[in-house]
């Protein structure tokens, strides 16, 4: 009993109640249980000289390829039919996304990053994540593959396309066109700070569950942003999806308000980059020696 009581007692004191805050918070570079990768550089000419480069630009290229056609096929699904509880609804249009996004980032997370949106490069970019070369070929590859993708549905029945606004974004009837910008801004926000959560290197060390749940939380972020804002702008929060509807359908409806679309969720991935790297894991900015 007495050993028992000791027990109790070494238990109650075996943390100190005063815990550390913000920097101290991460802990000493020797008693991390973790290793927090090094800042990319502006610059990796080596990049430029690898397969693995050109293959990650590759597999970017047909994930988002892939991504545009199953949910700009799903909003053409719904947008012919004549009552929206003889299809998915809403709600199937963001399972689309979502799922897909759930899919394809568990399908190329090890090869590119499973990025499949400009927003979430440049996000990564600004966290020091990825190289400018690299970020600035991913954007290329995803707009691609966003048209290409866009391109194959139109190809099936243009008619049905062109007269059901091509998937492309807008700022719905009565939103002005802050409200559309601010939606974007906090989507891709919601987004880009899930993205950031569920790739955070202190997490994967702690829990060896997340590397492989990681694609759930990102799909899951892409669903609910769609089920609050397809409303307002049809919910872009990718530029290259934005883009490759727009190009494909070519309509002066999908050009007035496509600014928001890039504005936004560059602006809301800049956001989410500096709460999540500042704020919550107050990581210095340090260059690669």
């Amino acid at each position: 009993m007495e050993g028992k009581e000791e027990d109790v007692r070494l238990g109650a004191n075996k943390f100190s109640e005063r815990q550390p805050i913000g920097t101290a918070a991460q802990g000493g570079g020797d008693d991390k249980d973790y290793k927090e990768p090094p800042p990319a550089p502006l610059f990796e000419p080596g990049e430029l000289k690898s397969w693995s480069f050109y293959r990650a630009g590759i597999a970017e290229f047909i994930a988002t390829f892939l991504f545009l056609y199953i949910t700009v096929l799903t909003v053409m699904g719904v947008s012919k039919s004549p009552s929206k509880c003889a299809t998915v609804g809403i709600q199937g249009i963001a399972w689309s996304f979502g799922g897909m996004i759930f899919a394809l980032v568990y399908c190329t997370a090890g090869i590119s990053g499973g990025h499949i949106n400009p927003a979430v490069t440049f996000g990564l970019f600004l966290a020091r994540k990825l190289s400018l070369t690299r970020a600035i070929f991913y954007i290329v590859m995803q707009c691609l593959g966003a048209i290409c993708g866009a391109g194959v549905v139109k190809g099936f029945q243009q008619g049905l396309y062109m007269g059901n606004g091509g998937g492309a974004n807008a700022v719905a009837s009565g939103y002005t066109k802050g409200d559309g910008l601010g939606a974007e801004i906090i989507g891709t926000f919601v987004l880009v700070y899930t993205v950031f959560s569920a790739t955070d290197a202190k997490r994967n060390a702690r829990d060896s569950h997340v590397p492989i749940l990681a694609p759930l939380p990102i799909g899951f972020a892409v669903f609910l942003v769609h089920l609050a804002t397809i409303p307002i702008t049809g919910t872009g929060i990718n530029p290259a999806r934005s883009l490759g509807a727009a190009i494909i359908y070519n309509r002066e409806h999908a050009w007035n308000d496509h600014w928001i679309f890039w504005v936004g969720p560059f602006v809301g991935a800049a956001l989410a980059a500096v709460y999540h790297q500042v704020i919550i894991r107050a990581i210095p900015f340090k260059s690669r020696s």
